[in-house]
């Protein structure tokens, strides 16, 4: 398999994520989060949205948008529940973190260290705080009292969120304010196989 991938991108840290849990081969072709001038030559025939991460499978099909490659290899593993319901739950967390989430805390992220354009991110700070704070204060009130988002294990559900979750202060945000977050965080991070974003 081959993943267009960027050393940075929470996105394609899931992936890989979950392929470190997995066990899984790939290779990888860096692929810039800031320099775009290549991507519809790079990934116009794969992935009609020039975004990463985008996959090719070994059959040669591709795949893209994050949580969709989670779920075509985490399916029937430990990191799906068997219980329709809590199959649901897991999406809605993901669904939760491409609206809710990303929008403000990755982006944040990204303009605030990555994008080379640290005024762009000053021009939406206000912005971009309110609505991450926000998607925050919602995993708070998950997270308090329970070990992980849905049921009683690791799922899909965490491997999203955590992505840009445990780099969020990239974006200015701080996380001391959130006790039930960052002992996720620490549970997460302690789970057989995982590896670090910058691995």
């Amino acid at each position: 398999m081959v993943l267009y991938n960027s050393a940075v991108s929470g996105n394609c840290y899931k992936v890989r994520l979950l392929f470190a849990h997995l066990g899984l081969e790939y290779e990888t072709v860096d692929v810039s989060v800031v320099e775009r001038s290549n991507r519809a030559e790079l990934l116009g025939e794969l992935n009609p949205g020039l975004r990463v991460p985008t996959l090719v499978l070994d059959d040669g099909r591709p795949l893209a948008e994050s949580n969709a490659i989670l779920w075509y290899f985490g399916d029937g593993t430990q990191y799906v529940p068997d219980d329709a319901y809590e199959r649901a739950q897991v999406l809605q967390w993901q669904f939760f973190e491409q609206y809710s989430h990303e929008p403000h805390i990755a982006v944040a992220r990204f303009w605030k260290t990555y994008s080379g354009r640290p005024e762009q991110f000053e021009k939406q700070r206000e912005r971009l705080l309110a609505g991450g704070y926000a998607a925050l204060d919602g995993m708070e009130r998950r997270l308090a009292g329970r070990e992980f988002l849905v049921g009683e294990r690791y799922s899909l559900a965490d491997i999203s969120l955590y992505a840009y979750t445990h780099v969020a202060d990239e974006g200015e945000f701080d996380l001391e304010p959130y006790p039930a977050i960052r002992a996720w965080l620490e549970r997460v991070a302690a789970q057989p196989g995982h590896v670090a974003i910058d691995a």
